[in-house]
């Protein structure tokens, strides 16, 4: 593959100033590394391309190459570099090792981006290129989700006022009005409702007063409502709102909220769906609320899936970049792993295992700790998807195992302290009960193992030895040292060849942590379980939803934890590998064209807010040379 040779500097420069040390190459050149042509792929200027969905139809025959997970410990406000590790280990692969690999990689939101955590296009010399337009607005995806989720939300309320202020028979005039010469007719969508209501009747004026009454009126029960708005920003004073308060909306005065975009159903759909005609039936089938009655209200109901799916069909196809060295990149969704699946496309994922082929690889990241990602990477992902990773890599930093073995608090923005920094094998061997749990929870996926030890300056061979020691106890198929942020792909060669041995030697089939047929609480109880939690605890609403999903038939649907990433339990400042709690649910929701029912733990929010001193203090723009500065 072509690659590119890095001039590596000690100490090691702002992320933002090593990308744009480095010219990218042409987008054309990194998709002929990878034999596609001009007629596989769109331009989006010089250095990104989406490439499209064909690509895969043309190569559905060629068989996979290797599939690579990398989760991590549960880490530390700062991050343990687990995006560096995935970019740092495909140059590995790709200019050291000389294996054909594909990174894929979620887009990131711009919440983090200029709020507490920076952007996600990992850092130091491992990093996707051009750094700034991978961290803002990349090819628009975000914005496309934005705007579907928005148009939806507003037809709810739309429709609630309409079917308020009409009465059936003029509301049923205006759903099918005539034409030039007086005839009605129903358009494609209204026959997905009239199907769901089992009438069979083609033209509108056989419709009795009765099925006018069922097909005009969606009845929204406005408590019901689980739909909410969405911003591509953390601003946590539209948590709660209402809506409806000007004087031409006649009092439909009803509380709300707003998400961030990457918590959108709609961006849960784009990382699942396999094609595009699967994205438009999810999108149709998404549940927005009840009618009075109990039923479901979905999206093709308020007659808005075939307009959604325009507004995403470029979204669709995933985005080609590169590394710092030059190997390929997917990019593709950007859910968040805390609040909603933590995983990139599965159309990405499909596209790169046939452009890699027999013998290469391709190593996606699943967010945050492995509880988190690496669980629904494989108890929702690769259940839709029906790909079966052979390793699991686990990234751990001696900050973060001092952290879980009763370090002080770690806090973003302020200085270590000095335990972090100095030796205390003791404190990291303390902490090593989260890296084996992590260990254990990930092997019992029937995958192995690899756990990858980012390396920072003060890290000592004695606590590393620590680290090695307790992992390998644990389970794991092998522990390495990697230096790819200061050294790029050449400090993850080691980490490359122990995942190359790691796939070679993978035999057993991918187990599930839960089967689909079990309940709601079964399925719940069996995650919390792999937590540690003795048992769960459900809210009264929690309860009701569960009832409520169970009776529309949803309970077949996998689980998708939103759980706090900083601790096994619903508690953040419960380190280590706590044990014997008890997890509290307090509200339980469905995304049910995405395919999954998710639960809430604890006081999980959907919307993050700002701290005190956000990233954006740090963000400017050179005026004389148009780059971007303090983007990180």
């Amino acid at each position: 593959m072509t690659s590119r040779k890095l001039q590596v500097v000690s100490p090691v420069p702002a992320d933002i100033d090593i990308a744009n040390s480095v010219v990218p190459l042409h987008i054309s050149e990194i998709a002929k590394d990878l034999d596609l042509n001009p007629d596989h792929y769109d331009l989006y200027g010089k250095y990104k391309a989406k490439v499209l969905l064909s690509v895969f139809d043309e190569l559905k025959e060629k068989q996979d190459g290797y599939y690579v997970v990398v989760g991590g410990i549960t880490p530390t406000p700062l991050g343990e570099g687990k995006s560096t590790t995935t970019v740092g280990l495909c140059q590995a692969l790709g200019a050291f090792l000389d294996k054909k690999v594909v990174t894929t990689l979620r887009q990131p939101s711009q919440g983090p981006t200029f709020g507490i955590k920076g952007g996600a296009a990992g850092g130091g010399y491992s990093q996707v290129i051009p750094m700034d337009e991978f961290n803002l607005h990349l090819t628009g995806d975000i914005h496309a989700i934005t705007a579907a989720n928005n148009l939806l939300a507003a037809a709810i309320d739309t429709r609630i006022f309409h079917e308020n202020t009409q009465k059936d028979a003029a509301l049923f005039n205006r759903l099918c009005p005539p034409d030039k010469e007086g005839n009605r007719s129903f358009n494609d969508i209204m026959f997905r409702r009239l199907k769901k209501l089992n009438i069979t009747k083609t033209k509108p004026e056989d419709l009795t007063p009765e099925e006018v009454n069922k097909f005009a009126r969606l009845d929204i029960d406005p408590d019901s409502i689980t739909w909410r708005r969405v911003m591509d920003v953390n601003d946590r004073f539209l948590r709660k709102i209402t809506v409806g308060q000007g004087p031409d909306e006649k009092g439909m005065v009803r509380e709300t909220g707003f998400d961030i975009s990457v918590a959108s159903e709609i961006m849960a759909v784009l990382a699942l769906t396999t094609s595009l005609s699967d994205m438009r039936e999810r999108l149709g089938k998404m549940v927005i609320g009840n009618s009075k009655s109990g039923e479901p209200v979905t999206a093709d109901d308020l007659g808005l899936g075939g307009a959604l799916t325009v507004l995403m069909k470029d979204a669709i196809n995933p985005t080609l970049m590169q590394t710092l060295e030059g190997t390929p990149v997917l990019v593709h969704a950007g859910p968040f792993a805390n609040i909603a699946h933590g995983n990139s496309s599965i159309v990405a994922d499909k596209i790169a295992l046939k452009l890699v082929g027999p013998g290469g690889y391709v190593v996606t990241e699943a967010g945050f700790g492995s509880d988190i990602g690496t669980e629904k990477f494989m108890n929702i992902k690769c259940r839709y998807s029906g790909l079966k990773p052979q390793c699991a890599i686990i990234v751990a930093t001696i900050r973060a195992l001092k952290m879980h073995g009763g370090g002080p608090l770690v806090t973003a923005g302020k200085p270590l302290d000095r335990a972090y920094v100095t030796e205390n094998v003791g404190l990291v061997e303390a902490g090593c009960v989260n890296l084996a749990r992590h260990i254990e929870n990930t092997k019992a996926y029937g995958v192995n193992v690899v756990v990858a030890v980012n390396k920072f300056s003060t890290d000592t061979d004695a606590e590393i030895a620590a680290v090695r020691n307790a992992a390998l106890a644990a389970g794991a198929f092998d522990a390495v040292l990697c230096t790819h942020h200061a050294h790029g792909g050449k400090g993850a060669v080691d980490l490359g060849i122990a995942v190359q041995k790691a796939c070679e030697n993978a035999t057993q089939p991918l187990k599930f942590l839960y089967p689909l047929d079990i309940s709601i609480k079964d399925k719940i109880e069996a995650i919390a379980r792999s937590y540690g939690a003795s048992g769960v605890e459900y809210s009264d609403q929690a309860e009701k939803q569960i009832e409520m999903y169970t009776k529309q038939g949803f309970s077949g649907l996998p689980i998708c934890m939103a759980k706090t990433q900083y601790s096994f339990s619903d508690n953040a400042s419960a380190k280590g590998a706590p044990s014997g709690f008890v997890l509290p649910i307090r509200d339980v929701r469905g995304s049910i064209g995405a395919g999954f029912i998710y639960p809430l733990v604890g006081t999980m929010s959907t919307m993050p807010g700002l701290p005190t001193r956000p990233c954006f203090y740090d963000i400017d723009l050179d005026t004389e040379t148009g780059r971007v500065k303090g983007l990180s």
